[in-house]
């Protein structure tokens, strides 16, 4: 049986092997459990890609309807199914439909999105707000495309405070009706995607009110077109011109005192009976609201996964790109450099190649977390586990899509002005992708949230603390209670015992491929920051501040924390993804991914590890000479190490930058 131990480091002064890279074997790692589903997906975008060169020349109108038919063939063809219950047609697999979703990002990303809000959205709140009347009188419908709807949950006034929506659903105890207004025009629902061309039923998140007592926000299934055709007492506007995803029908929603049949409320976790009153199994409306809102975790996980996808398309083009062209001669009379053997170029890509690699891993771990809590009997049979995967996929999500943010202008960069031309897809995909960082939350809001979790330890009184609640509870304890929660300076004491030589060896170089060194110095840093953010709540509370000024002065270490919290999460999920492989060159290869990982991370943020004494001036600049080791390492399995993402040539586009495969991809 093959082992799984740590292989043993090379000495220094031998020098690393080589490494040899097989793109089969390392898609093998990028694809997981699901490599049957992302094939299939594959082969329908590479008979899709049409779409990629056509858009340009469409009008928006076309364009639409263009992207509206191939999400309607998406749901005919069964994919958009896969995380739905069989009994409405669907494959019961969560992870299928995430990783069905992910792969769908290779393409155009405005079918993607449009098919985010139909299925996941759309379809999503009714099967997870809903209770079986509304399953089998929608779901099959609604997963092979033959009811088109939206989800109206942002208002005008509201975004990321969604409890506070101002739209109101008033039970009508007189007609047995539920009425749905729009009180002013700061209530309007807005930039909901759907909603101006294609939708026939929306799902409306309102402040229920029942015999004049409100309920918090619920939601209620709404019709707003029939036979195209929008219906009385509904108002549409298009939302016009945006960045980018000219193809999604975003458009804003008013209701004018809108009927629908009591039944139309999504009631699994609250209802009103038939004696017209109002009935939940959950007693507390923040408590109610939260659970709510956390069974519809999974568009999160999607839509980090559609970023990390788009940030493969990038890094596959530049790579490509920096693998054929040449700049300047070599030395040999007439012999010019290829791009990727430039050292500036190398620490402009592979690292974020790198960081692609490890947020695989992450992704494919809170996939892994979404399938497992939501395959029990019920989304909330382990209350932390819920807890900790919502914290988890915003943290995230986060992380994904501001990483897409950042590698796709990087690449673009790389490319030069051939980059600038749409032709190239880059343009595409800085636009489409630019939502992402506020799709699905805003990412600084998540990162709250992932604080929230960090500094209550997902307490019972974790969904009643909006951010001043946390203050209040953060300063009741003392502080030390944060700090030994997870005692990150006894960890890194532990680990210095360990090293190559011991507590001495904590300074020398061979230290530095340790992943125990690694993730001590992050969880170090993450741990810091988050008893540091904890001090200052409650040194600012114990002063008479008030909690919400407490909050704002201390807002940017809370952040700054849970991101540390996240990118060590990151590495331990590449860590152990790595660890769990047998020997093989394979493993050699994400080996090295790991370490480049890790140490651009350290790297980036020297300086606090240096004003916090984790690092000696020399061991900083041994970080460095490292790095560039690792990236003269890596730069002879570039080129493979793109073509383990598995995009299909038609839906790669960029013929002007990346030509057709080149013979010898090692440059």
């Amino acid at each position: 049986m093959a082992t799984t131990e740590t292989a043993p480091r090379r000495p220094l002064d031998a020098g690393p092997p080589p490494l040899v890279a097989d793109p089969a074997a390392l898609r093998a790692v990028l694809d997981g459990p699901h490599a049957a589903v992302r094939d299939e997906v594959r082969d329908r975008l590479a008979d899709q890609s049409a779409i990629l060169d056509e858009s340009a020349d469409l009008t928006r109108a076309e364009l639409r309807e263009r992207v509206r038919d191939l999400v309607v063939e998406f749901g005919a063809q069964g994919h958009a199914a896969l995380g739905f219950p069989p009994e409405v047609g669907g494959g019961g697999d969560i992870g299928a439909s995430v990783a069905a979703f992910e792969t769908l990002g290779y393409g155009d990303l405005s079918v993607l999105v449009k098919s985010g809000v139909q299925f996941g959205l759309f379809g999503g709140a009714v099967l997870q707000l809903g209770t079986r009347r509304h399953h089998d009188a929608y779901l099959a419908d609604i997963v092979a495309g033959r009811l088109l709807g939206c989800f109206a949950m942002t208002e005008t006034g509201h975004g990321s405070n969604v409890q506070e929506l101002r739209t109101v659903a008033r039970y009508d105890a007189g007609t047995d009706e539920i009425v749905v207004t729009t009180p002013d025009d700061s209530a309007r629902k807005d930039y909901i995607g759907g909603a101006a061309r294609d939708g026939e039923l929306a799902v409306v998140f309102a402040q229920l009110e029942v015999a004049g007592e409100r309920h918090g926000v619920h939601a209620v299934l709404v019709p707003i077109r029939a036979d195209g055709e929008v219906l009385p007492g509904v108002r549409v506007e298009d939302c016009g011109a945006k960045i980018g995803l000219e193809g999604v029908d975003n458009g804003r929603l008013w209701f004018d005192d809108v009927r629908v049949p009591r039944g139309n409320l999504l009631d699994r976790f609250a209802e009103i009976g038939d004696d017209g009153a109002y009935r939940s199994s959950i007693d507390n409306p923040d408590r109610r609201f939260f659970t709510m809102l956390g069974t519809l975790v999974q568009g999160r996980v999607s839509v980090g996964g559609a970023g990390l996808s788009a940030s493969k398309v990038a890094l596959e083009i530049a790579v490509r790109y920096g693998l054929r062209r040449r700049q300047f001669e070599a030395g040999t009379p007439g012999e010019e450099t290829l791009l990727l053997d430039y050292g500036m170029h190398q620490r402009r890509l592979l690292p974020l190649l790198a960081r692609t690699y490890a947020l695989s891993c992450a992704q494919q771990e809170v996939t892994r977390q979404l399938h497992e809590v939501f395959s029990q009997d019920t989304p909330d049979a382990d209350e932390r586990a819920r807890r900790s995967l919502e914290s988890r996929a915003a943290g995230t999500k986060a992380v994904l899509t501001w990483h897409a943010s950042e590698t796709i202008q990087e690449c673009r960069e790389a490319c030069g002005g051939a980059g600038y031309l749409s032709a190239n897809r880059f343009a595409a995909l800085k636009a489409d992708t630019d939502v992402f960082t506020t799709f699905e939350g805003d990412n600084h809001v998540l990162l709250q949230l992932v604080a929230k979790g960090l500094l209550t330890d997902y307490s019972s009184e974790f969904e009643d603390l909006d951010q001043f609640g946390m203050v209040r509870f953060v300063t009741g304890l003392a502080v030390e209670t944060v700090i030994e929660r997870t005692a990150a300076h006894q960890l890194f004491e532990r680990i210095r015992d360990v090293l190559p030589g011991g507590r001495d060896g904590w300074d020398q170089e061979a230290g530095l491929l340790d992943p125990d060194y690694q993730l001590a110095m992050l969880r170090f840093r993450e741990e810091h920051q988050l008893a540091g953010a904890a001090r200052r709540l409650k040194a600012g509370v114990d002063a008479g501040t008030p909690s919400g000024q407490v909050f704002r002065e201390v807002q940017d270490h809370v952040i700054t924390a849970a991101r540390s919290h996240v990118e060590r999460l990151v590495l331990e999920s590449f860590v152990a993804r790595v660890r769990a492989l047998p020997a093989s060159p394979t493993r050699d290869v994400l080996t090295a991914l790991s370490d480049l990982y890790a140490l651009s991370t350290i790297e980036a943020d020297r300086g606090w590890f240096l004003e916090h004494g984790r690092l000696s001036a020399p061991r900083s600049k041994a970080i460095t000479r490292e790095v560039s080791a690792l990236l003269r390492r890596v730069r002879p399995v570039a080129g493979e190490l793109v073509a383990a993402f598995g995009i299909p040539p038609e839906a790669l586009g960029a013929h002007d930058l990346v030509g057709p495969p080149p013979a010898d991809i090692s440059g």
